[in-house]
């Protein structure tokens, strides 16, 4: 076998072409593999049989990182191959991208267990105008035993409930690993996850992107007699380490979620709490005192923290323009350095007589000092709104350039 290391880049890499090659491909159906001598031929045949079925001129391209002859049967049953270091399977994706030559790809398992004879409803969708396909099983024909009872019917329900909960979307089946993108829509992604996390990321970023995003249904079957799934290859845990790293991923991209939204809720109930108490307020049965002030002096600062790490992190993420558009506006290094003196200095102002009247009484204060307790909290919140100025700025310098 011949590895053409001409065009690439990485020197670890090494792609090899069929005998036959297939010019200006339409399509690329591109598929990680690891020793998977057992079904790759066959699998490639499946391939063939779909793109003819689909009435598209398409390429298969098997990312391989096998010890054993997947590459060869590959090559011989007429499948390019991307020869790469074992480094997981979102990086497998992200290594293969480059040559995939089609302006359409189709994503998923070279173990015969997602049908890919039937790739004609993902062709059609992005030929109309579709950014993302993504496959679901449940809608579509699960084959007895094909599916531990544990991920059919708590793991993968429970995950897509919540990420269509954080996000918006309607998806049935989010960890379906036969999925559709088009070349432009998965270059704009960016991924960056290196393993089985791949998957909610992709699903979340397009999401965010606001890509237009179709589902169809495709045929799910048990592993062929001798072969054992890289779950079980890898123990008993490898189920639930893939779950834990997709669930992290989906709390990575949901800041607003998690901590803008519930951290201004919050922020303007502490204020509320800290005026309320400040003033000696009495509403019905409540009287309002020190200890409410205290309370909404807390919730203030938790709600502001939480606040600022949700628009760090939307800034980060770099989802929507218009947010980080209007962010540079409102929270602007100039603006930030302004609201942050002066909160400190009218905490000083607001904290300077209950200072004196500890000192002149001997370092004790005989009362409360209700305006030192808010002076106290305008000289952390100024704090933390120049900390925040100086992190949005840093932030928007580095997109900048």
């Amino acid at each position: 076998m011949k590895c053409d290391r001409e065009t690439l880049i990485d020197p670890d890499i090494c792609l090899l072409f069929p005998k036959k090659e297939i010019d200006s491909p339409e399509l690329t159906i591109l598929v990680p593999a690891l020793n998977e001598s057992l079904t790759i031929g066959e699998f490639v045949g499946w391939c063939i049989e779909g793109v003819n079925k689909a009435g598209v001129r398409g390429e298969i391209l098997i990312v391989d990182s096998s010890t054993d002859n997947t590459s060869e049967i590959a090559l011989a049953s007429g499948a390019r191959v991307l020869k790469t270091p074992k480094r997981g399977l979102g990086r497998a994706y992200i290594d293969a991208l480059p040559f995939a030559r089609g302006k359409y790809l189709i994503l998923g398992d070279c173990d015969l267990t997602y049908d890919f004879r039937e790739i004609a409803p993902f062709v059609e969708a992005m030929r109309s105008g579709a950014d993302f396909v993504m496959g679901s099983r449940f809608s579509g024909y699960i084959e007895e035993n094909a599916m531990p009872k544990l991920h059919r019917y708590f793991g993968t329900p429970l995950t897509t409930w919540i990420l269509n909960r954080l996000y918006g979307t309607r998806f049935s089946d989010i960890h379906c690993g036969m999925r559709g993108i088009t070349k432009d829509a998965f270059e704009q992604m960016r991924m960056e996850s290196q393993s089985w996390e791949y998957a909610s990321e992709m699903v979340i970023k397009a999401a965010k992107l606001r890509m237009k995003i179709e589902e169809v249904p495709i045929r799910f079957y048990k592993d062929r007699e001798g072969r054992l799934s890289h779950h079980r290859r890898s123990g008993w845990l490898s189920p639930w380490r893939a779950g834990w790293i997709n669930l992290k991923a989906m709390l990575l991209h949901a800041p607003d979620f998690f901590f803008l939204k519930p951290g201004l809720f919050l922020f303007v109930i502490g204020l509320i709490l800290t005026f309320l108490g400040g003033t000696q307020s009495t509403i019905g049965a409540l009287s309002f005192r020190l200890h409410w002030m205290l309370l909404g002096v807390c919730v203030t600062l938790v709600g502001f923290s939480s606040f600022q790490i949700g628009v760090i992190g939307k800034l980060w993420h770099g989802y929507h323009q218009n947010f980080e558009l209007k962010s540079r506006r409102f929270f602007s290094y100039n603006k930030g350095m302004l609201c942050s003196t002066l909160s400190f200095i009218l905490g000083l102002i607001l904290i300077t007589p209950s200072l004196y009247r500890y000192l002149r009484e001997g370092l004790t204060l005989p009362d409360v000092q209700y305006t030192g307790v808010f002076g106290l909290l305008l000289i952390i919140l100024g704090f933390q709104i120049f900390g925040f100025a100086i992190l949005c700025e840093l932030i928007s310098t580095r997109k900048r350039r």
